[in-house]
């Protein structure tokens, strides 16, 4: 295939992902036993595992690569990699461990393979990296602490071009240009399907032109939250901020602390922080009439004015690479899950009992429960 025949086979060959790749570099240069792993996310075909095969190939080191969707469960991820994590290797100067596809662990059919990882990353001797497309799923909570988020973001059109025309010359094939910038076009940043289609559409030829794309179907992917935050914050246009969200897998709710959070991580004028968070006071409004009045039509303006109306904000486009962080409530909300549930089921068993609703409960009830606690103590 002509994804690993293309693989990198040194970093100078990496392409794009300048912040990732720094960031990695400094990383792997300063970790000692007990330092925190890197975990990988972003979209598929950008990088996350080819980064750590060149950088061992190109160190001399041994690549010791586990799929977390093989081995799921403690006794296997301990077979397989329980004792080659404190080991010296035999023939190489070092080891470096990829644990790919965190994110495929799920649930209680793992039995513990999330906790195993956890206990592996402790003990290791060697640099570990762990790569996920959603890092913010909640199955990862307990092991986003012993990590460093390092966010791949997709590949531009101009770099995928440019390795598609490096791999045409190299199989002797001749094409038109407006193949390849189509192909890189369709394939949203992911290289790897970019170069997967070009070996498709060139199987038994030596010759490309644009009726040979009709062969391939129209891909649709679902776009993550860090690519409608870039959207929003970077484009001027009004109309692309409010489509971004189209696309997430995320309700617009969640976006709005997603919005609210990074603001003031994208925007440096104090004047369109300022700006941003009154016009996002106001889709705050609406929210809270959404939510108290159940009236749906009001979500047309609190969308409009948490992406197009924050967009907006900017004089200019900020040119830089920007870190999205997490909402910090949602982290509260997700840590105190457990602890919501089992008062919701107290309220539930009061209402029944005292023959009124959870809200009068928690707002007339739950305070005189204190006070007379408070009195008898």
């Amino acid at each position: 295939m002509w994804n690993s025949k293309y693989r990198p086979k040194k970093l100078e060959e990496f392409v794009n992902q300048v912040e990732s790749l720094d960031y990695f570099l400094k990383w792997v240069e300063k970790w000692k036993s007990g330092s925190k792993a890197l975990l990988f996310h972003g979209p598929p075909g950008t990088g996350k595992t080819s980064l750590i095969q060149a950088f061992a190939r190109e160190k001399n080191i041994d690549f010791i690569e586990m799929n977390a969707s093989d081995f799921r469960s403690a006794n296997q991820i301990r077979e397989v990699l329980g004792r080659s994590v404190i080991q010296q290797s035999i023939f190489k100067k070092g080891k470096i461990f990829l644990i790919d596809e965190i994110d495929g662990l799920a649930g209680r059919q793992d039995w513990g393979g999330t906790g195993e990882i956890i206990k592996i990353l402790k003990e290791s001797v060697f640099p570990i990296i762990l790569t996920a497309n959603n890092p913010w799923d909640s199955k990862l909570r307990s092991l986003r602490s012993y990590c460093h988020l390092v966010q791949f973001g997709k590949i531009s059109i101009f770099d995928i071009e440019k390795r598609l025309v490096k791999i045409c010359a190299q199989e002797n094939i001749q094409t038109e240009k407006e193949v390849l910038r189509e192909l890189a076009r369709v394939s949203q940043g992911d290289l790897r399907s970019a170069i997967n289609d070009l070996e498709t559409i060139s199987r038994g030829k030596k010759v490309l032109t644009s009726s040979d794309l009709d062969f391939l179907g129209k891909r649709e992917r679902e776009s993550t939250i860090f690519d409608a935050l870039k959207i929003i914050f970077k484009t001027k246009s009004p109309i692309a901020a409010k489509l971004a969200i189209n696309n997430t897998d995320k309700d617009p709710n969640e976006i709005f602390w997603w919005i609210k959070n990074n603001i003031a991580n994208e925007y440096e004028d104090p004047r369109e922080i300022a700006k941003a968070y009154e016009i996002l006071s106001k889709a705050d409004i609406f929210k809270q009439r959404i939510s108290q009045r159940q009236d749906w039509k009001f979500l047309a303006y609190m969308i409009d004015l948490m992406t197009a109306g924050v967009s907006s904000v900017k004089k200019d486009v900020y040119r830089k690479f920007t870190r999205y962080q997490y909402p910090s409530n949602l982290i509260v909300l997700g840590g105190t899950k457990i602890q919501r549930k089992d008062e919701k089921e107290l309220l539930l068993q009061l209402s029944e009992q005292l023959h009124c609703s959870t809200r009068k409960i928690r707002q007339e009830y739950i305070p005189f429960f204190q006070f007379f606690k408070a009195a008898r103590i």
